[in-house]
């Protein structure tokens, strides 16, 4: 790569990984809840499991 795409690259890449990151709500809060209610059970980590039992159903 040149001098001037190999930061470009490593930006485009940086702010792809933001984007994903930012749109998703914080754990705990009803946005989070509401979303894992959505996703089918079988598809739920162990973590977002605990999570979904400390935070929506134990409030």
């Amino acid at each position: 790569m040149t001098s001037v795409k190999k930061p470009f690259a490593i930006f485009l890449a940086l702010a792809a990984v933001l984007s994903f990151t930012a749109c998703s709500p914080e754990v705990g809060t009803d946005a989070w809840c509401a979303n894992i209610k959505e996703k089918p059970k079988g598809d739920w980590s162990v973590n977002e499991a605990g999570d979904f039992t400390k935070h929506c159903l134990l409030k």
